[in-house]
């Protein structure tokens, strides 16, 4: 998806002018919802003053009355209904960010509907299959200067800043080009010049970090937010309430985006949340979102397999916490439909026949090259000369990174102090002394020192 808008600029244009969404702005409506393509609105345009608090809806449209009432009659057919692993959820065309607890159970914005629907040579790798749009989507969503602090399922958002598949190769094969000298994991990408915090491995650590960083933009006038990613797993971590308490109470610029997948590596959504919308005498479990407004964060729910509500979310988010200096929760409902890892095989935990389900009827790259398709905008042809070109460029960049050599021994010990503690010097002394003694019990490839 990422390739396919980068080589052609003018589908990411026809989709911002384009009558199907619009680009984003601000009027000053708070609770007057954005009404997504094809969903009808009979009652009379209305422009409120700016006292108002505000909801972002599309420039090129009129705002409408504020509607005060949730609408919770939703049909129950399989178009306006999502069956997710946590449990069946009410789609909406109405973009809302929720500021306290609903009269009902949270729905799901989006815009397209269904009907356009190991050889051993790296130590481990994580694929984004079924999660695209989130990435790629909120990627076009913002700007270069925002702050990136990924889990490790964004390298779609790399891609979309610049980062090169030969920068992606010579990363997992820990070559010395790799902009981290080979000390961190396969996928566990990091770049300065791409405004994208390196990838930790520890769930939901990098939360707080993002309020930090937030914080500091706000501080310096930046005008600028911080864009945080986790996995529904990272919601159940201390981190994430800490986190989200510290970014409402300094006001932070930061978007935190919840990629909801269903499974935290092998934990379903339903042994994980017990999240209850308190406003029901009977209660109902709502996932992540619900989370947001306990400690006065603006919320949503949106179709992570949806591009255009996914772009659309992420842009109105973004201008929300840069004016209003606020963060801003998205949970974005998606599907894992690889494995959690290269260690796994998630077969043994979830049936086949829901994998099946998704990958083939839920597609998010599908859904959005046909729609681009049904516009004009993309052709069969032009989809098999980017398949066959990518292939042939991803294969020619393992081929190259596989060659280089690795980063010298000696940079284990660099790049943290301007003056080398003695201690380090003395285990830098004893390791090199140790491979010179055994040298067929390391690496090959690995020199000691830079040549």
């Amino acid at each position: 998806m990422a390739l396919c808008m980068r080589q052609s600029r003018n589908i990411l244009s026809h989709v911002v002018k384009s009558s199907k969404i619009g680009m984003l702005g601000v009027t000053n409506l708070f609770t007057s919802p954005y009404r997504a393509p094809g969903a009808h609105d009979s009652r009379n345009p209305d422009v409120y003053s700016r006292e108002k608090a505000t909801l972002l809806v599309p420039r090129r449209f009129e705002s409408i009355k504020a509607d005060r009432s949730l609408d919770l009659k939703f049909k129950a057919d399989n178009h306006q209904v999502l069956d997710f692993p946590g449990g069946k959820v009410a789609f909406t065309p109405e973009m809302r960010f929720t500021a306290e607890s609903p009269d009902g159970r949270i729905p799901c914005y989006r815009v397209l509907d269904d009907s356009v629907q190991r050889q051993g040579r790296i130590s481990f790798y994580v694929t984004t299959i079924g999660e695209e749009a989130i990435n790629i989507a909120s990627a076009a969503a913002l700007k270069m200067h925002d702050l990136i602090v990924p889990q490790y399922r964004e390298p779609g958002i790399l891609l979309w800043r610049g980062f090169t598949l030969q920068d992606f190769a010579n990363q997992c094969f820990s070559n010395k080009l790799d902009d981290c000298r080979g000390r961190q994991m396969p996928v566990h990408y990091g770049s300065k010049r791409h405004n994208y915090f390196t990838v930790a491995s520890t769930i939901a650590s990098q939360l707080p970090h993002a309020v930090g960083a937030a914080y500091s933009m706000k501080m310096d006038g930046k005008d600028a937010c911080a864009v945080a990613y986790f996995g529904d797993g990272g919601s159940s971590e201390g981190d994430f309430h800490a986190a989200l308490n510290f970014a409402a109470v300094l006001e932070a610029p930061v978007i935190f985006i919840c990629r909801n997948n269903g499974w935290a590596i092998s934990t379903p959504t339903s042994d994980q949340f017990r999240s209850i919308n308190s406003v029901l005498v009977c209660g109902i479990r709502d996932g992540v979102v619900v989370r947001g407004p306990s400690y006065g964060v603006k919320s949503i729910r949106v179709d992570g397999n949806d591009a255009l509500a996914m772009y659309s979310t992420v842009h109105a988010a973004r201008e929300m916490a840069i004016r209003e200096h606020r963060p801003i929760l998205i949970e974005a409902l998606t599907y894992r439909a690889g494995h959690h890892s290269t260690s796994d095989d998630s077969t043994k935990y979830r049936p086949v026949d829901e994998m099946e389900l998704w990958r083939l009827s839920r597609d998010p790259v599908t859904r959005f090259r046909k729609w681009i398709s049904s516009n004009g905008w993309w052709s069969d042809e032009a989809e098999e000369d980017l398949r066959s070109n990518v292939r042939k460029q991803l294969l020619d960049a393992i081929q190259v990174a596989e060659k280089v050599e690795k980063p010298p021994v000696v940079d284990l010990f660099t790049d943290v102090y301007d003056v080398l503690p003695s201690n380090l010097s003395e285990q830098e002394k004893w390791l090199t002394e140790t491979i010179r003694r055994h040298p067929h019990d390391y690496p090959s490839d690995v020199p000691l020192i830079k040549l």
